[in-house]
C-alpha cells in the first residue's frame, strides 16, 4: 500500500488540478496570501506558544525544555457530512471501550463467550487485578478518550489506536484555534467553523456529572506528576481554564477513605480527581511502593465510592495494541452492530501464522510494540535500513507477543508550509471524546498532527512532527454547535446535581 498515491484533502484523489469544490475558498486563500505573509503569521504563532511556555520534553535530550511543537498555519478542514459520520463511529467505539472495561473488571462475559483469549487480558501488564470488582461512580471508566484516526481516501477513515489512559494534546487544539482566530480571521468569515473553546467547560461538566452519589457541589482537582512532566503545561492550562486547583501528591491526604486537599485555610474534601499520573504511580500502597507521585490510600477511597478518578484506574488495558486488534469484535459484542469506524488491518505476532507472514514482509510493514507510544519502539519497513529491519527481526523472534504489525497506509496529505513553500504533508488526527453520567459527546475539532519531513509518515512531536488547527464546518441548518451542546451540557450537569 505504500506505493499508492496519497489522497490530498484539498485537491482530492489526483492531488493536482482544481481543489475539491467545497474547499475552493481555502485554495483561493492559499493562492492569494503571499508566502512571506504566511511565514510571518506562523512565526508569530510560534513566538506566542514559546512565550506562554507551551513546550514539551523529549526525555534524554538536554534541550527538551526549550522545544515547542511546530505549528502550521494552513488548517485542515472537515466537511459537515464527514464529521457526522466520524462522530457516530467515535461514540460507538467509546461506548464499547467503556462496556469492555466494565466487563473485564466485573463479570468477564466477553471471556466466557470466547471472544478474547483470557491470557491476552490476564497476562497483560496493563490489566490491574487490584481494580477487579471495583466500579467507578456512574459506571464510567473512560471519561476522556483520544481516538487516533488516519484517512486514506474521500470516505476512508481508520482508527490507528485508542488512548484511554491519559490522552494528551487538547491544549494544543485550543491554543492552535486561538492562534488562527487572531492571525487568520478572514478564514472564519469564509468558513462557518464549529467552536472548540468550550472544551474546558464541557470537561468540568463531565467531571461534576460523575461525582460520587449524593455530592451536590463536588470539589474537582487536576492531579499532576509535577512541572518536570512533559505535558505539565497542559495540566496547568486545563486546571486554570476550568477554575479548579492543580495539585500534586503532597497536596492530598487520605483519611478514613476520604481524600482531602491541604489548603492554607485548612483541609477541603475532594470528590473528583482528573489524574495525569499513570496507574503505576497513583497509589504506593497498591501499585509501585517506591512512587513519590501518588497518594497513599487513594485506591481505598476510590473502592469505597468516596472519590471519582478520571480516567479510571485500569484503563491501560484498552490502550494496548494487541487489544486494539480485537476492537472490531469488541464493538460487535457490546453494541450488536458492525463497527462504523474500521481498524487498520493488524497481524498479531503472538500468533505463529501472523509472525511468519510479518517476518517475510518486514520491509513492507509497520511494526509496533503493543504497549508502545510516542513513535518509539516502531519499525516503518519501507523507510527502514537493512540493519534496522534485521534488529527488529531478532526482537520479533525473541518476544513475538510484544508486537503487532500493520500495512504501510498511504496517509492523506494536507497542504503545509515548509521551507520550500506550501507542499503536501501526511497527517493523522486525534479527536477528543468525553463521557459523563449523561452520555458521550465528541468535541467538534481535535488535534491534527503533521509529519513535517517530506515523505515521512511519523507525526509524533518527539519524532519531528507538528500540529495544525482542525476546522469542523457547521451544516447550513445548524446555527451553533456550541449553543446546542451547551444546552445539553447544562441539562446533564443539572441532572447530576
Amino acid at each position: 500500500m505504500g506505493t499508492i498515491a496519497a489522497f490530498d484533502e484539498i485537491m482530492g484523489a489526483s492531488g493536482a488540478g482544481s481543489s475539491r469544490p467545497e474547499l475552493s475558498a481555502l485554495q483561493r486563500w492559499l493562492d492569494l496570501t503571499p508566502d512571506s505573509e504566511l511565514r510571518r503569521r506562523q512565526q508569530a504563532a510560534e513566538a506566542t506558544f514559546r512565550q506562554l511556555g507551551i513546550t514539551f520534553a523529549v526525555y534524554g535530550e538536554n534541550d527538551a525544555a526549550e522545544r515547542i511543537i511546530p505549528f502550521d498555519i494552513v488548517p485542515r478542514v472537515f466537511l459537515p457530512d464527514e464529521w457526522a459520520r466520524l462522530s457516530e463511529g467515535l461514540v460507538q467505539r467509546v461506548e464499547a471501550i467503556n462496556a469492555f472495561l466494565d466487563d473485564i473488571y466485573g463479570e468477564r462475559k466477553i471471556l466466557r463467550d470466547g471472544i478474547l483469549p483470557p491470557d491476552l487480558i490476564f497476562g497483560n501488564p496493563q490489566f490491574r487485578p487490584e481494580i477487579a470488582g471495583m466500579r467507578p461512580p456512574h459506571g464510567v471508566w473512560a471519561h476522556i478518550c483520544g481516538i487516533d484516526l488516519v484517512r486514506t481516501g474521500p470516505d476512508d477513515f481508520f482508527v490507528l489506536e485508542d488512548n484511554a489512559r491519559t490522552p494528551s494534546g487538547v491544549s494544543y487544539m485550543l491554543e492552535n484555534r486561538e492562534a488562527m482566530l487572531r492571525l487568520c480571521p478572514e478564514l472564519f468569515r469564509q468558513f462557518r467553523v464549529a467552536a472548540v473553546d468550550s472544551y474546558p467547560d464541557r470537561l468540568l461538566a463531565t467531571m461534576k456529572s460523575v461525582a460520587p452519589h449524593g455530592v451536590a457541589e463536588p470539589t474537582c482537582v487536576v492531579l499532576t506528576p509535577g512541572h518536570y512532566n512533559s505535558a505539565y503545561y497542559e495540566h496547568s492550562f486545563l486546571a486554570d481554564s476550568m477554575g479548579v486547583e492543580l495539585v500534586e501528591a503532597a497536596d492530598l491526604v487520605v483519611d478514613d477513605d476520604i481524600v482531602w486537599m491541604r489548603t492554607i485555610a485548612g483541609r477541603v474534601k475532594v470528590d473528583v480527581i482528573y489524574r495525569r499520573v499513570d496507574d503505576d504511580f497513583l497509589d504506593p500502597l497498591v501499585f509501585r511502593p517506591d512512587s513519590m507521585l501518588g497518594v497513599p490510600g487513594l485506591i481505598a477511597a476510590y473502592a469505597a465510592g468516596n472519590v471519582a478518578i478520571l480516567n479510571a484506574p485500569g484503563n491501560g488495558i484498552a490502550d494496548d495494541k494487541a487489544i486494539y486488534s480485537y476492537m472490531p469484535d469488541i464493538v460487535r459484542y457490546y453494541s450488536g452492530a458492525e463497527p462504523k469506524l474500521k481498524n487498520v488491518e493488524t497481524w498479531r505476532c503472538r500468533e505463529p501464522e501472523a509472525l511468519s507472514y510479518v517476518l517475510d514482509h518486514l520491509s513492507e510493514l509497520v511494526v509496533k510494540l503493543v504497549d508502545g507510544s510516542g513513535g518509539y519502539g516502531m519499525l516503518v519497513g519501507p523507510t527502514a535500513s537493512a540493519r534496522q529491519i534485521e534488529e527488529f527481526r531478532a526482537a520479533l523472534i525473541a518476544e513475538p507477543h510484544r508486537y503487532i504489525a500493520q500495512p504501510t497506509l498511504a496517509l492523506s496529505t494536507v497542504p503545509t508550509l515548509v521551507e520550500s513553500g506550501v507542499a503536501p504533508r501526511h497527517v493523522d488526527f486525534r479527536p477528543f471524546v468525553l463521557t459523563g453520567a449523561g452520555g458521550v459527546e465528541v468535541t467538534p475539532g481535535g488535534l491534527t498532527r503533521v509529519a513535517l519531513r517530506e515523505g515521512s509518515l511519523v507525526v509524533n512531536s518527539s519524532q519531528g512532527g507538528g500540529t495544525k488547527d482542525s476546522f469542523v464546518l457547521l451544516p447550513a441548518e445548524l446555527d451553533s454547535w456550541v449553543q446546542v451542546q451547551g444546552q445539553q451540557s447544562q441539562i446533564q450537569t443539572q441532572g447530576a446535581h
